[in-house]
C-alpha cells in the first residue's frame, strides 16, 4: 500500500528523530510510504534536526513555512505536497503511537479507489496527560460532539487517516484540524472512530493553553455549524429519467 505520513511540527526538536525512527520501524516493509514533516517555522533546533533526517532517510520529505501559520495551516500544506493519495496524520510531540498506523491502513483498499470518502479518527482511550489537560480535553470533546452532532468521542486526536482529495475539498480555516469528523460528515462522508494508544510526552510542552483553546473552540464550533447549514449538496438526475 502507498501512503504519506504527514506531521506538522513547531518546536519539537527533541522529539522528531525518535518519532521518525518509530514510524520507520512500525510500518511493514511491503508498504511504499513517505514521512513528510512540515516545520511551522520553529524557533528551536527542530529544523536542524529535520534537515539531518532529510539527508539520511530516502523516504523523507521536509517542508519549512516562512512564518508560523498554525497546525491546520501546516497540516494542509503537508497534505497538498504529499505524493500519495492516502494520508496518515500524526502529532509531532510523539504522544501518538506509530504502531497504530497499520490498523488504520486496514480500513482502506490496496488500489486506493474504495473508501475515498472515509475518515478514520483515533480515539485516545487512556490519556497520558495530567489531570487538568484530560479534564479540559474531555469537556472540549463533549462540547464539540453535542453541538456538532458528529458522534465523535475524540475529534482532537492527532492520528487520522483519509484520502487527500477528501481533505482538500473541505473548507480551509484555522483550527480546522479539530473538526475534521464534523466537516467530513457535512460533506456526506463517513467517519470511523478507532481506539489508539496515547503516550506521555518525552520532551517539551503543549502549544495550547486551556483558556485560549476554550474561547477559540467556542468561536470555531459556531463557524463549523454555520458551514454545515450553508454547505451545498447537489444530486444528478439519472440519465434514463431525463426526457426530451
Amino acid at each position: 500500500m502507498q501512503f504519506s505520513v504527514v506531521i506538522p511540527v513547531h518546536n519539537e526538536g527533541k522529539n522528531v528523530e525518535r518519532l521518525t525512527e518509530e514510524i520507520s520501524q512500525s510500518i511493514k516493509p511491503e508498504h511504499n510510504f513517505e514521512i513528510l514533516f512540515v516545520d511551522d517555522h520553529s524557533t528551536d533546533q527542530t529544523f536542524d534536526a529535520l534537515q539531518k533526517l532529510n539527508l539520511a532517510i530516502p523516504h523523507f520529505t521536509l517542508i519549512r513555512l516562512t512564518r508560523q501559520y498554525g497546525q491546520s495551516g501546516a497540516l494542509r500544506t503537508g497534505v497538498q505536497a504529499a505524493q500519495f493519495p492516502l494520508i496518515i496524520t500524526l502529532d509531532g510531540d510523539g504522544q501518538n503511537d506509530p504502531k497504530d498506523i497499520e490498523a488504520f491502513l486496514t480500513c482502506f483498499s490496496e488500489d486506493g479507489d474504495a473508501n475515498t470518502n472515509l475518515l478514520v479518527n483515533g480515539h485516545r482511550i487512556n490519556r497520558n496527560d495530567n489531570g487538568w489537560r484530560r479534564l479540559s480535553s474531555r469537556i472540549a470533546n463533549w462540547g464539540r460532539r453535542v453541538m456538532l452532532n458528529d458522534e465523535t468521542p475524540d475529534s482532537g486526536c492527532g492520528i487520522k487517516a483519509f484520502h487527500k482529495k477528501l481533505f482538500l475539498d473541505l473548507p480551509p480555516f484555522n483550527h480546522m484540524h479539530r473538526f475534521l469528523p464534523a466537516l467530513v460528515l457535512q460533506q456526506g462522508g463517513t467517519v470511523v472512530n478507532t481506539p489508539v494508544n496515547h503516550r506521555k510526552r518525552s520532551h517539551g510542552h503543549s502549544k495550547y493553553g486551556t483558556l485560549d483553546r476554550l474561547f477559540c473552540g467556542i468561536y470555531d464550533v459556531l463557524g463549523v455549524i454555520w458551514l454545515g447549514k450553508r454547505s451545498i449538496k447537489t444530486e444528478i438526475l439519472d440519465s434514463e429519467n431525463i426526457s426530451g
